[in-house]
């Protein structure tokens, strides 16, 4: 069982920035896929970035593209969301999540299978 676990979440002002982490323990972790997915009181989950094994292809989704930045560093086993210029509309819990299913596109959402507990981003506007 892949363990994922987020950080770096909190109260900013509308503009800020805020780095999340997601870290596992799985020695193995850089042969998953790993996305950012968000989702808002009353609002559908949405993927809002994803990333490759080897960091070479990633997705965002429309509405965070140009402001997110999401990278990995497979040598400490995490991947990092970096969100500039956040909105209100950003305020959601963001959780991470993997696969390791060879051939699936990044932004195909039902093949993710381990998933972290989130972290709450809330921006005020």
């Amino acid at each position: 069982q892949v363990q994922l676990v987020e950080s770096g979440g909190g109260l900013v002002q509308a503009g800020d920035s805020l780095r999340l982490s997601c870290a596992s323990s799985e020695r193995s972790f850089s042969t998953y896929t790993v996305g950012w997915f968000r989702q808002a009181p009353g609002k559908e989950r949405e993927l809002v970035a994803g990333i490759s094994r080897s960091g070479d292809s990633t997705y965002y989704s429309d509405s965070v593209k140009g402001r997110f930045t999401i990278s990995r560093d497979n040598a400490k086993n995490t991947v990092y969301l970096q969100t500039n210029s956040l909105k209100g509309e950003d305020t959601a819990v963001y959780r991470c999540a993997a696969h390791r299913r060879l051939g699936e596109p990044i932004d195909k959402i039902p093949v993710y299978d381990y998933w972290g507990r989130g972290t709450q981003v809330t921006v005020s506007s």
